[in-house]
């Protein structure tokens, strides 16, 4: 049975939810293994049967956000209809960066990676994964004819996914509830996109 398909360990995962609570309150760098373990209410020992250090629980973060991210990455590479795809993805996709926890542990993460390569490279695979799977469900429209032919649909996943997140950091400081911005943006997107 392969590590993936095995059940997780229920204390491995309140390690890993103590974690994301220090990282939010203190910030990556600033949290310490000391503090991780304070607030799961474990020992030290406890914490070392199931991470290597406080970069391998970030590691199984980065494996978490790619099961969550593989919805979006399923369904932006599927056969659909590319314009429907697009619109569902701009939604889901703006509300789930948009949840306080993503946006700020997004931040965290992204501060991070600029300093640590391994970091930078386990939440890359699942950045890749999403750029790619967006780029081939633009890929699909300008074949089909709903889309107009992009010079690098690359680039223009990129450029989305960009604005979505940015709006989803910037969503923290607006009354709950408001997707005005995030209409807008969609607006946009598909007005640059449509044949």
């Amino acid at each position: 049975m392969s590590e993936e398909s095995q059940p997780i360990h229920p204390r491995k995962l309140e390690i890993v939810e103590a974690a994301v609570t220090c990282f939010l309150e203190k910030g990556y760098h600033q949290t310490g293994v000391r503090d991780i373990v304070g607030q799961a209410g474990i020992s030290l020992g406890n914490l070392y049967n199931h991470f290597k250090g406080k970069d391998a629980i970030l590691v199984f973060i980065a494996e978490i956000e790619g099961q969550e991210l593989s919805g979006f990455v399923n369904r932006l590479s599927g056969k659909g209809d590319p314009r429907a795809t697009l619109e569902w993805f701009i939604g889901e996709y703006a509300a789930y960066v948009a949840l306080p926890e993503n946006a700020l542990l997004g931040v965290e993460i992204l501060t991070e990676a600029l300093r640590n390569p391994t970091i930078a490279n386990v939440f890359g695979r699942n950045r890749d994964k999403l750029i790619s799977s967006l780029s081939h469900c633009i890929t699909q429209g300008a074949k089909s004819g709903v889309f107009a032919r992009q010079v690098d649909p690359r680039v223009v996943a990129c450029l989305i996914i960009d604005a979505l997140e940015g709006q989803g950091l910037r969503s923290l400081s607006l009354p709950s509830g408001d997707t005005l911005a995030t209409d807008i943006i969609s607006g946009f997107i598909l007005m640059g996109l449509l044949a």
